[in-house]
């Protein structure tokens, strides 16, 4: 299918200085507010991973990263045929958790997964709105790499290359919509 990254960079408006001096915040709102931008995003996130064409086989869970990670993975689970994992911050989930430390380029923290929600062997494809340092995407991937899971995508609807986050994801296949 193939999208126009310019058009969907038009959809995203940025905010500079925010959440901090310095950072530019991409808002994503805007693409989601649009039927046609948001349908477009999901069906060229999804693509790469698209039975029987893919090269990465079939997909049996999808993470979503918390919380923007969300809004794109679940509709990209249910056009997948997979079932669908939230990936939350610390003392989110409400049963027994595998929790992971992560970094980031304005902060830290810790994020956390259902201990059940991933058996071994699955396959695996983690999706999230932006790829920056590549700190909470990492994170995800020792999660589900850790309860047994075959990672063997990420999804990104924009990439901040500049901030170097592929660096921290080596071996893994990695599919972005827009680069910054």
């Amino acid at each position: 299918m193939g999208i126009d990254a310019e058009w969907l960079r038009a959809h995203i408006r940025e905010l500079p200085d925010h959440p901090e001096p310095g950072v530019s915040f991409k808002d994503i709102t805007p693409l989601l507010a649009s039927t046609e931008a948001f349908a477009a995003t999901i069906d060229a996130v999804s693509e790469p991973y698209t039975a029987p064409n893919s090269e990465h086989g079939e997909i049996d869970k999808v993470i979503g990263i918390e919380a923007r990670g969300f809004m794109i993975a679940a509709p990209v689970a249910y056009r997948l045929g997979a079932g669908f994992v939230p990936v939350r911050k610390a003392g989110k989930l409400p049963w027994q958790v595998e929790s992971e430390a992560y970094t980031l380029e304005y902060g830290a923290g810790e994020l956390e997964l259902h201990r059940d929600s991933i058996a071994e062997g699955e396959r695996v494809l983690i999706i999230d709105d932006v790829l920056a340092t590549g700190g909470t995407a990492s994170a995800s991937v020792r999660l589900a790499e850790r309860l047994g899971g075959n990672v063997v995508g990420l999804g990104f609807l924009i990439e901040l290359a500049f901030l170097g986050g592929r660096d921290r994801l080596p071996g893994h296949a990695i599919h972005s919509l827009v680069r910054y």
